[in-house]
């Protein structure tokens, strides 16, 4: 099957990263790049490898972005990647071993997040459907996110994907205040009923940022990575606190009367 395979990666300003990626993809006949005009050297990397078909749009949500990838791809099956993502070479083996007349529709693949280039023991990273028909696929936003609905049967694969971001903190600092300015958006729109318990937790402002740490480093293992896993905690809990700041910000200036 993995004759019939597509990787769609989005990408602005990658250079500290897609390198990897596209190593652990020179089996693929070819490559979709759909690029938010990126200003680094992002473009000059995407032209050492052939099997890349380069395409460069506006950004204005990754929903958006994904689903005029998926315009461009003509074969059965679609492996949806971001450029931090690097595909263990256990998962590159299954994904050959898969029959094509299997009646699965999607694949759904665990994530295990680097720090540093160092794999954790466990991170926040949900499994998520990366590879999957491309017929039944649509992509729709979710917060600063976005996830791909697909009809039919899914089915989990074993091995992993690496994320493996290599930009620096700044980059970091500036791409979390722009997705909490998202999740606030989200929180405050959606029902709470229609929320996950994790995100009702959040919508409180108070409590996340002091649960979250015990969450990554005791009940994800985090500890035992040493000062990776704290760093991995540290982030979170920044996070945390940026999107709790955001939610008081949001409360007081922007919706009085909530």
């Amino acid at each position: 099957m993995i004759e019939e395979i597509t990787p769609l990666v989005l990408t602005y300003n990658e250079a500290p990263n897609i390198e990897r990626t596209l190593q652990r993809l020179t089996w693929a006949h070819r490559i979709v790049v759909i690029d938010s005009f990126s200003n680094d050297t992002t473009l000059e990397m995407l032209q050492r490898y052939p099997q890349v078909e380069l395409f460069q749009r506006q950004f204005d949500s990754f929903a958006s972005q994904c689903n005029y990838g998926l315009s461009k791809i003509e074969s059965t099956w679609v492996l949806s990647l971001d450029a931090d993502y690097v595909l263990s070479e256990d998962l590159i083996i299954e994904m050959k071993n898969i029959r094509e007349e299997s009646k699965v529709d999607s694949y759904i693949v665990q994530f295990k997040y680097c720090v540093f280039g160092k794999a954790l023991h466990g991170t926040l990273l949900p499994p998520r459907k990366v590879l999957y028909r491309r017929e039944k696929a649509i992509y729709k936003n979710d917060g600063h996110a976005h996830q791909v609905i697909v009809e039919g049967n899914a089915q989990l694969l074993s091995s992993c994907i690496y994320h493996d971001d290599r930009k620096p903190l700044s980059r970091w600092l500036w791409a979390q205040d722009r997705y909490m300015v998202c999740e606030v958006i989200k929180l405050l729109e959606t029902h709470s009923h229609e929320l996950s318990w994790s995100d009702r937790i959040r919508k409180q402002k108070v409590l996340a940022p002091f649960i979250i740490p015990i969450y990554c480093l005791i009940l994800k293992g985090g500890i035992l990575d040493g000062w990776y896993g704290w760093y991995y905690a540290f982030q979170r809990v920044l996070a945390e606190i940026l999107l709790s700041i955001r939610l008081i910000e949001y409360e007081k200036l922007y919706k009085k009367d909530i």
